[in-house]
Formats: C-alpha cells, sequence, structure tokens
C-alpha cells in the first residue's frame, strides 16, 4: 500500500493537469475564432477587442473559478492529512475520488450537463468532509 503522501502527490499533478486543461480549452477557443475580449491580446491578433467572451471561455471560466474555490482547500487539507498521520488505507481513496470529481465537474459544467455537475461538485466536498474527520481523528 502506498503511503498518503504518494497518493497526495499523485492527486496534485493530476489536478495540476486538469486546471492547465481548462485553461488550454479557453485558449483553444479564443485563439480558434480568433476572438479576444482583452484589448492587447486583440491588437496582438489584428482584431478589434470582442464585447464579451465566447461561450465556450465563460463556461471554462465558471468550472475555473469553482476550481479556485475547492481545490485550494483540498491542497491544505491534504498536507494536513499527510502531517498527522491520518489513514493511508482512506487516502487513496479520498484523494483520487476527489480528483475524479473535480474532472467529473469540469467536464460537466463544459457540457451544461445537470444534475450531474452538483453531484460530482457534491462528491467532492463529501470526500473533504471525511478527510476533516480523519485530521480530527488522527489528532485525537
Amino acid at each position: 500500500m502506498e503511503s498518503a503522501a504518494y497518493w497526495y502527490a499523485v492527486a496534485t499533478v493530476l489536478l495540476f493537469l486538469k486546471m492547465f486543461a481548462t485553461s488550454a480549452y479557453q485558449g483553444y477557443h479564443r485563439i480558434g475564432k480568433m476572438t479576444f475580449k482583452t484589448p492587447e491580446d486583440a491588437k496582438l491578433a489584428g482584431r478589434a477587442p470582442a464585447d464579451e467572451e465566447l461561450p465556450q471561455v465563460q463556461r471554462a471560466a465558471k468550472a475555473w473559478a469553482n476550481d479556485v474555490e475547492n481545490i485550494p482547500i483540498f491542497l491544505g487539507l491534504g498536507v494536513a492529512y499527510v502531517l498527522v498521520g491520518a489513514s493511508s488505507g482512506w487516502a487513496a481513496w479520498l484523494f483520487l475520488i476527489f480528483t475524479a470529481a473535480r474532472y467529473l465537474h469540469t467536464l460537466c459544467y463544459l457540457a451544461a450537463l445537470q444534475p450531474w455537475r452538483t453531484i460530482a461538485y457534491v462528491i467532492g466536498i463529501m470526500c473533504m468532509f471525511v478527510m476533516s474527520a480523519q485530521i480530527v481523528v488522527a489528532l485525537l
């Protein structure tokens, strides 16, 4: 069985790759349609600035904002989880299920799939509550 630190590192790298892919998705749509809201980006492309972002870029930005609200909390809990020596047996499950839930949340956001987006969000949050409980148990 791998250590909690191992699974934390795996989850961290996978979450970075997911967030990078979300940014790349935005760039793909902006460059593919040569549509830029930011004046300097539009100027570089020889275009006038767009009045608003493309719908795909807007959805990806909302998914990104949700990541920024959730992933840092997970990363902080993950560090605490590893430092206090919480259950390594639970670590793989909690860290990887959280990570999978964040991937699914983003995919569902981009594809406008409800209630699946909310279900993925709730699964991720539940993982963080269980992580918190495991941390408290390790502290006692």
